[in-house]
Parts: structure tokens; sequence; C-alpha cells
């Protein structure tokens, strides 16, 4: 790839250009209110102390950045990496899908890996249905954030990110011209899988406080792994629903002793996604809290859902329990 060519734009209108790169500046408003208002999470697990040092390169660039890269000058390969201090992942160019999101394991007090190289998801793909993404790209990179975004015919996606040693935010966004959902497949590393928390099963149907309220303790399915005890995330959807897996039966004991059924597969999680809606995941700390669900939000999105450290926190066993891991699929 010639540097020289990153900063060529592609030819937009400029009323165009503008709607997209006020669309662009939202998110990443957006994005900061969240990490800064401990979104999803406890404050300490969402502070600037894990994020120290941080800071995407993208096609070679690195922050700040806002800016659109034209179509032609994104290099002859299929994907865009994207590498942080803390944090490391590939954009496919034609759908936006991720591949090989990893942990690096750098240091950092908040780090959650034990200082080792830890890959967490092998790809999170949405099936587009034939659609393909053929604009240029929209990039901007402020301090440790990235939003990108790209079009095709009847496509937008948008992936949003944060560089933190606790994995920060990471969210992904399609919208069609059709306004019909997009199926994303989750599938994670090897060295990770899924697994029923029981700390959250021996406290389901709790009441417990949640900032100036109450909220009911849910099961709750996180991610690990069997090296590192701090390690925990979970997938964070938003006007999304999870799809049963039936070839994955899981029969998980409660606290009172009987067996709930969870169709949910070791490594695999299926989701569909509204338009405008977003699929994520949170980690460390965020994972584990009790807080109820995300708004349901298409359309201009605001931080609504603020925690400033007033959940309650249950955590996780480690090492996991072998019951409590999910199945593989069957044969």
């Amino acid at each position: 790839m010639n540097p020289e060519h990153l900063g060529a734009c592609s030819p937009i209108h400029p009323s165009t250009q503008q709607r997209r790169r006020t669309s662009v500046r939202r998110s990443l408003g957006f994005l900061a209110l969240l990490l800064l208002s401990g979104f999803a999470g406890q404050a300490s697990a969402a502070s600037s102390d894990g994020c120290e040092g941080g800071g995407f390169t993208v096609l070679g660039l690195r922050a700040p950045q806002d800016r659109t890269i034209a179509a032609n000058a994104l290099g002859s390969g299929n994907v865009i990496t994207v590498r942080g201090k803390y944090v490391e992942f590939d954009i496919d160019k034609a759908t936006f899908g991720i591949r090989n999101y990893t942990l690096t394991g750098a240091a950092n007090p908040l780090d959650i890996t034990g200082g080792r190289r830890t890959p967490v998801f092998e790809s999170k793909l949405p099936n587009h249905r034939g659609l393909v993404l053929t604009g240029g790209v929209e990039l901007e990179l402020k301090e440790q954030e990235l939003v990108i975004l790209r079009e095709g015919p009847g496509l937008t996606m948008k992936v949003q990110a944060k560089d933190c040693a606790n994995g920060g935010l990471f969210q992904m966004e399609p919208e069609r011209a059709d306004q019909t959902r997009t199926l994303f497949t989750h599938v994670l590393a090897e060295t990770a899988f899924y697994f029923d928390n029981g700390n959250f099963r021996q406290r389901e149907g709790d009441v417990v406080p949640y900032k100036d309220t109450t909220v009911v303790v849910p099961a709750r399915i996180n991610f690990g792994n069997e090296f590192s005890r701090k390690f925990v995330g979970r997938d964070s959807p938003q006007v999304a629903d999870r799809l049963d897996e039936p070839t994955c039966v899981n029969q998980i004991r409660t606290r009172t002793g009987a067996l709930a059924t969870v169709l949910h597969c070791g490594r695999v999680s299926r989701w569909m996604v509204a338009s405008g809606g977003r699929m994520g995941q949170v980690m460390g700390e965020d994972a584990v809290e009790v807080a109820p669900p995300a708004t349901v939000c298409v359309k201009k999105c605001q931080a609504r859902n603020r925690v400033r450290g007033q959940s309650v926190v249950l955590g996780f066993p480690f090492p996991i329990p072998i019951e409590q891991r999910l199945k593989r699929p069957l044969p």
C-alpha cells in the first residue's frame, strides 16, 4: 500500500459527507460518554487508567484522524488491520465482519489477561445476504477511540472500539435500506468458551440495588478461559435477539436444585440484529454486574444507561466448573 494514497478522499457530495461525518462524530461522543459514565459496569472498570497509552493504528494512521479514505486507496488485501496497545482485530473490507479479536496482554493495572496474549473471538460475522460494502472508509481516531464506517448499495456498517486493557467498549452496527434484521454469528477463539455463570444462578431471582431503584438478578451467560482468573466477558446486544441452538442442549442446575435447559453452544452464538441496532461485547467487571438490558433504540441513541458504580457485581467462579461450561454442537 502506498502511504501517500491514504489521504485521498472519495468523491462524495459535500452535504452527504457532512451528514456522515456528523454521524461519526455523534458516535464518538456517544462512545466517550459511555466510557466516562461507566456504562454497563462499575466506574472502576471503565476507568481511563485501563486505557493509558492506548490508541489504534488503522491503515497506517494514528490519532487524531477524521477523514474519508477512498475505496481504491484501501490496498489489495481483504482486511483492514486494527492494532492497538491492548486490543487487536481485523475488519473484512466487504462486510465489516470482525476476525481475530485479541487482547495483547500489555502491562496495565487493570489488565484482565494475566499479562498473556489472549485471543477472544475468532470471528464476529454479519450475513448481509448479498449486499456488499463498496464505498470509501470514514475513519475517526481520537485518543484511544475508534469509529470506522463504510457504505454500499442498501447497506451501512459501523464499528466502534476503545483500546483498553480490560477490553473497553466494542460494538458493530448494521443499517439496511430495507430495514430488515441482520444475522450475526460470533465464534469464540479456540481457548475461550461460553459458560452459565454459577454466581448468577445462585442469586437468580434476588432483588438487588441498581442506581436509585432495584433489579432482579437474571441468569447470565459469560465467556472465559482456563488460564486467566480475571478474564470474563459477555455478548452485549441492543435491539437484538439471540437464537436458540437446538444442537447444544445444556442442563444447568439452579439454586432450587431443578434443572434449567439452556440452548446455547460452547463457542458459538447467533444474533438477529435490527437495522440500526448494535451487537457488541463488554468485558471485566462490566460483564458480571447486575443491570437491566440496554434500552430499545435504533436512531440517534443517547447514553442513558448510566451506572456510575451503582450496580452489584457478582463476579464468576474460577476455575470455571466443567458443569457450567456450555456444550459444543452435537454431530
